[in-house]
């Protein structure tokens, strides 16, 4: 179990440590990094961690620009002395917001959280796993072609190739047609990289789902990324990820 410690006070490494070790004693603190710039360069280059505990203030500005410059993908149990950034902070990886001075039972807390979290997903795996082997046994997987879509008082069928993207916003799933027009889908993005044939669809970021028969073109953007222009308009800039940049041109090239 690899954990990174986001924090620009030493006091506070060694106490999250010493805690941690009293906590968990068979994890392991792998690195520990006191600014935006120094996290930003190690995550560019290496693997992430099982979890990470961060500040919110650190040296060089606020942790949440670290977000904005590489893609962290695992869970954060975030550490601060402010309570002002609670709401931001659960719209990004993260499990938890303890208030320093931390505390055992908080803390503890918040890792029963996190492994509660963990086991769950182990489970979802196993089970895509057994799906998969079922897929195996009784050949090509059947991918999902149309969504049943409930309105005021009945409900309508909406075929897959109808939906230009899908997109998140506030736990909530939106299908976006290629007509322009918007409907909710009782499936998380997560389920629906799973649903969805991934030959039409590709996810390009942790917000949005795109149609390849949606897509007018990308273009190269800083930090490896990419910005993706649509045919149906969207609420923000989409971007993809230097660490997805190579399989989504791969994915557009097939």
């Amino acid at each position: 179990m690899e954990v990174v410690i986001i924090e620009d006070e030493d006091y506070n490494v060694r106490l999250l440590q010493g805690m941690l070790q009293t906590i968990r004693p068979e994890w392991t603190v792998s690195q520990s990094f006191d600014s935006i710039k120094s996290t930003v360069e190690y995550f560019k280059e290496n693997k992430q961690p099982d979890l990470m505990f961060m500040d919110i203030q650190l040296v060089d500005g606020i942790s949440f620009s670290i977000f904005d410059q590489v893609e962290i993908t695992c869970p954060i149990i975030f550490t601060t002395a402010f309570d002002e950034y609670a709401i931001r902070a659960f719209k990004v990886m993260s499990v938890d917001y303890l208030l320093k001075p931390l505390k055992d039972s908080d803390l503890e807390q918040a890792i029963k959280k996190y492994e509660s979290i963990t086991e769950k997903k182990n489970l979802q795996k196993e089970g895509v796993y057994k799906e998969l082997l079922e897929v195996i046994k009784n050949g090509e997987k059947k991918y999902r072609t149309r969504f049943l879509i409930q309105g005021h008082s009945s409900y309508t069928s909406l075929e897959s190739n109808d939906i230009a993207y899908f997109y998140s916003e506030n736990k909530i799933t939106f299908a976006v047609t290629f007509a322009q027009k918007e409907h909710i889908v009782n499936f998380s993005l997560e389920q629906l990289e799973e649903e969805l044939s991934k030959d039409d669809f590709f996810r390009l970021n942790r917000k949005y789902i795109a149609n390849i028969k949606a897509i007018n073109s990308f273009e190269d953007f800083f930090g490896g990324k990419l910005i993706v222009h649509l045919s149906v308009p969207t609420q923000e800039k989409i971007t993809v990820s230097r660490l997805k940049n190579s399989a989504f041109k791969e994915w557009m090239g097939k």
